[in-house]
C-alpha cells in the first residue's frame, strides 16, 4: 500500500464551530461520522508504529473502527447500568476533550467580538450594520456559552488575555494597521464587552 502516506494524521475535536449560531443534531452525527471515517483510514493504511512494537498485537475496539458506533454502544452501557461493560478510559478521554472544546469555543467568540469591538473603534468610517450584528450576536452566543458553562467564569482573565491576543492579530489582518497600533492588553472589562450599550469611540478603555 506504498500509494498512501497518511502517518499521523490529526483528529480534529468534535469542534461546534464558531461561525455558526446553531448546531443540530444531524451535524453533530456528520462531525461523529467524518471523525469515524478518520479514524478507519489511519488505522487502515497508517505503517506501524516504531514507537510502541507490540501495537500490531493488540486488537482494534470499536472505538478504533467505528466512533459512532462505540458512543452508541456506551450511551447504551452507561443508561442501563453496566459500567463493567464500559469503555471508561476512552469515555474519559472523551469527556476531557468536551472540555477543552468548550473553552476553545469561548475564546474563539470572545477573539470574535475583541476584534470586531477594535475595528469598530479604529475604523469609524466603516462601521455599519453588518460589524453591528456581528458584535451583537457574539455578545448573545458568548453569553448562553458561559450559561451553559457556568464554571468556565472562573477562567476568563486567562481566556480574555488569551483572546485580546488573537483579536489583535485578527484586527491587524482586516485593517492593514500594524499590530502596535492597539494596546498592548485588553482595554476594557469583561462588562463593557458585554454590555449592549457598549461602542468604543476612538480613545475608549476601562
Amino acid at each position: 500500500m506504498s500509494g498512501y502516506a497518511i502517518a499521523n494524521p490529526t483528529y480534529a475535536p468534535l469542534d461546534f464551530g464558531v461561525a455558526s449560531n446553531t448546531f443540530t443534531v444531524s451535524e453533530h452525527r456528520n462531525q461523529i461520522t467524518r471523525r469515524a471515517g478518520a479514524k478507519s483510514l489511519h488505522r487502515r493504511y497508517a505503517a506501524p508504529s516504531t514507537e510502541h512494537p507490540d501495537e500490531a498485537s493488540h486488537p482494534m475496539t470499536l472505538y478504533d473502527t467505528d466512533f459512532y458506533a462505540w458512543a452508541e454502544q456506551q450511551t447504551k452501557l452507561l443508561r442501563s447500568g453496566q459500567l463493567a461493560q464500559a469503555d471508561i478510559e476512552h469515555i474519559a478521554e472523551e469527556i476531557e476533550s468536551m472540555g477543552r472544546r468548550e473553552k476553545r469555543e469561548l475564546l474563539s467568540r470572545l477573539a470574535i467580538l475583541l476584534m470586531h469591538l477594535l475595528k469598530w473603534q479604529v475604523q469609524p468610517m466603516l462601521r455599519g450594520n453588518s460589524w453591528r450584528a456581528t458584535i451583537k450576536v457574539q455578545r448573545r452566543d458568548i453569553e448562553r456559552h458561559l450559561a451553559d458553562n457556568p464554571s468556565l467564569k472562573a477562567k476568563l482573565p486567562e481566556i480574555l488575555a488569551a483572546a485580546y491576543g488573537d483579536a489583535t492579530l485578527l484586527a491587524s489582518r482586516e485593517t492593514g494597521l500594524p499590530e502596535a497600533s492597539f494596546p498592548p492588553s485588553l482595554p476594557w472589562s469583561f462588562e463593557q464587552i458585554m454590555d449592549g450599550g457598549f461602542w468604543p469611540e476612538d480613545g475608549d478603555a476601562a
